[in-house]
């Protein structure tokens, strides 16, 4: 059935765009083509009735975009008046009183009456003159300039409206889908009144082409009347003049309707209603104005010459009314107080004990910072977010969420902090206007500048101007601008609380999107584990930057071991195992070749000996003096390996893992430590020395 209906839309929408592009050239060969008079009529009707659904259309439209092919439209339109006028033309001066074309007889008939004298014919050339005048200099020439000026100013304001857009979406208002959808609105909202501007003009040339075909015919009519056809001029006269007029108005007419659509649509603001709702809830919004319209149509009807018997029963409609809509307004702001009122009562209990949501992680800005979100200034730094969300999501396996990016005029105005749920965890300046050399040796040429430290890593620094950065360069400094000063910062932010950012609901999210994929593996980790339990050795991984994109095979792990244990530490161990690929080459060279430090295994067993198990997990106590030698012969083997030019990695047992690092996180939060178990065969060990006490 579904394929059944398929096949029916897709042939439906071929035969709309050939029957559209039929209509498109018949209606050109129209201007060449002689058409019969019924042929005519059915064409003229049509165009009558077209130009009627374009204005209704256009009046029932909520908003503009809900007929966005009107420019389009407009031109066909246009073209095809002309082609019925050509047409008509060509019959009338060929045929003269043999001409049968009833719609132009009848038009022709009903404005200049039955009667041979020319009263008729006068008044019917007024009222086409007037008809032409009102539609040539009132409303096509209004609907032209609101074009142009609607263009302008909806082209001015598109900036505008896409940062609100973005900042709606960094701040977590609207979805990544929500904000494409507005922001291709928003483009296409621009498109169309670019398209109307020019559009206009169609509506413009066409009655000034309408004018020249009706002196033409009225012309060309009276000399073939009595050249060609021998008539005299009277009937000459008779014929040609009034069917001038009849073919001028019914071409005419249909042109009057869609101008007056063009200046309807060009007109009206983004609204949720139609014209005639919004005509309606606007007109009755207020009872004034009608009791003031009361009071001065009963004021004219004292007046000597005025029809009293009219203005006095409309002054009393307009009281009525003005009556009613004072009755109604009243009522309402009734029912709006009784609402807020109720609203206040349910929200008491809330107000004595409120529940206020954190971000999971925001940016604060000091108003001199705002440039570097401002899309007017480029607003790099939150296309670098966006980056740097998509790459942690790569990289750890975490997808961060949206960044709520705020000002903040508590702090300095070059100062920006993050903070996880509410909690500040970084803090930096930025000077505007100026790059941050960085001298991670300390050993290079001082440049002149304000001297100050990278606020990601507190290495030396220095604020120098654009015209000192090449020199900079070639001395070797590292040279950031602030945007990337920021990125980094935050990118640093999210790789040490990795583990803050994912809760329990970002887990049961993860859960709820691997059960499409992998029921069985969901299914079968859910019945021995909670997903709080889940939680901890996810957090575990993503502690010591272990990345959990793998979530299949660590889901699997915990299955396979959860039913003999829940302790963290030792699931946690045994994930690592499984992911021993992953994290060996995180270490590895381009060899494949691991250089490691070992441990005496004298002090691995006094540290495994010191092992306490409390709430938070496994613990190493080592006595304060021990701890103390264990630390700086750890620092001077890690300075050691730095100097070769190696990450200082430790490998030790797996019973020494968890507590060597336990060991180590206050002092050195960046060392990394693998067990045995981790190393897979494909990766070479070199050992470049064995840390000890002694």
């Amino acid at each position: 059935m579904a394929d059944i209906q398929q096949v029916f839309g897709f042939l439906t929408k071929r035969k709309s765009d050939l029957a559209i592009a039929v209509g498109v050239i018949v209606i050109v060969l129209m201007l060449i083509i002689p058409l019969p008079e019924f042929v005519l009529d059915v064409f003229m009707a049509l165009n009558l009735v077209l130009s009627l659904l374009v204005i209704l259309i256009v009046l029932f439209s909520r908003r503009v975009l809900d007929f966005s092919v009107f420019p389009t439209a407009l031109l066909i339109l246009t073209v095809y008046g002309l082609a019925l006028n050509v047409s008509s033309t060509r019959l009338i001066l060929a045929k003269g009183k043999a001409f049968q074309g009833q719609i132009v007889k009848a038009f022709g008939a009903f404005v200049t009456g039955s009667d041979e004298a020319f009263t008729g014919y006068v008044i019917g050339l007024i009222i086409f003159v007037v008809i032409i005048a009102v539609q040539f200099i009132v409303i096509t020439k209004g609907s032209t300039r609101v074009a142009e000026v609607a263009a302008r100013f909806t082209l001015d304001a598109l900036p505008g409206k896409q940062m609100a857009v973005e900042a709606e979406y960094n701040s977590g208002l609207i979805t990544e889908e929500e904000a494409t959808r507005r922001k291709n609105e928003i483009q296409r909202e621009v498109d169309f009144y670019g398209a109307m501007d020019g559009a206009s003009k169609f509506v413009s040339g066409n009655v000034k082409v309408g004018i020249l075909i009706t002196l033409i015919n009225m012309i060309g009519g009276l000399i073939v009347g009595m050249t060609i056809h021998g008539e005299s001029w009277h009937d000459a006269v008779n014929t040609y003049i009034s069917l001038t007029i009849g073919d001028g108005l019914v071409t005419q007419l249909p042109v009057l309707l869609v101008s007056t659509a063009t200046g309807i649509i060009v007109t009206r603001a983004v609204s949720d209603a139609s014209f005639g709702s919004d005509v309606t809830s606007q007109f009755s919004s207020q009872s004034k104005p009608f009791l003031i319209g009361m009071v001065f149509l009963i004021l004219m009807g004292f007046l000597p010459g005025f029809p009293w018997y009219l203005l006095w029963p409309m002054g009393t409609l307009f009281g009525f009314l003005a009556y009613v809509l004072s009755k109604n307004i009243m009522e309402k702001e009734e029912k709006v107080k009784l609402k807020e009122a109720s609203e206040q009562e349910r929200r008491a209990p809330a107000e004595i004990s409120p529940v206020v949501p954190l971000d999971p992680l925001s940016l604060e800005l000091g108003y001199g910072l705002i440039p570097l979100v401002d899309k007017e200034h480029g607003a790099e730094l939150l296309d670098r977010i966006t980056r740097i969300r998509r790459e942690s999501a790569l990289d750890l396996g975490l997808v961060v969420p949206r960044i709520r990016i705020i000002d903040n005029m508590r702090l300095d105005p070059p100062e920006y902090c993050f903070k996880i749920k509410g909690v500040e965890v970084g803090r930096g300046k930025i000077r505007m206007g100026r790059y941050l050399a960085i001298n991670p040796s300390g050993e290079k040429e001082e440049l002149q500048g304000e001297k100050t430290h990278d606020p990601t890593f507190g290495l030396p620094a220095v604020w120098i101007s654009e015209e000192n950065r090449d020199k900079a360069e070639q001395l070797g400094y590292t040279v950031v601008d602030p945007p990337s000063i920021i990125a980094t910062h935050l990118t640093e932010i999210i790789k040490q609380h990795a583990e803050e950012l994912l809760g329990r609901q970002e887990v049961q999210s993860i859960m709820d999107t691997l059960r499409a994929d992998y029921p069985a593996v969901v299914e079968d980790v859910l019945k021995s584990m909670s997903v709080g339990e889940i939680q901890k050795v996810l957090q575990g991984l993503l502690k010591e930057q272990v990345s959990i994109r793998n979530i299949v095979v660590i889901l699997e792990t915990l299955a396979d071991f959860a039913p003999v244990t829940k302790d963290p530490s030792y699931l946690i161990e045994k994930a690592r195992q499984a992911l021993g690929r992953q994290i060996c080459l995180q270490y590895a060279d381009e060899n494949r070749l691991l250089h490691v430090l070992t441990i005496d295994p004298d002090i691995e067993k006094r540290i495994i000996d010191s092992r306490v198990e409390t709430g938070t997990g496994l613990t190493a106590a080592l006595e304060p003096a021990l701890q103390r030698k264990w630390i700086n012969s750890c620092l001077n083997f890690i300075k050691s390996v730095q100097e070769q030019g190696y990450l200082p990695v430790i490998l030790c047992s797996e019973a020494a893992r968890p507590l060597v690092k336990d060991s180590t996180k206050r002092e050195l939060p960046q060392l990394t430590v693998i067990s045995v178990p981790e190393i897979v065969t494909e990766v070479t060990v070199e050992s470049l020395g064995s840390i000890s006490i002694n």
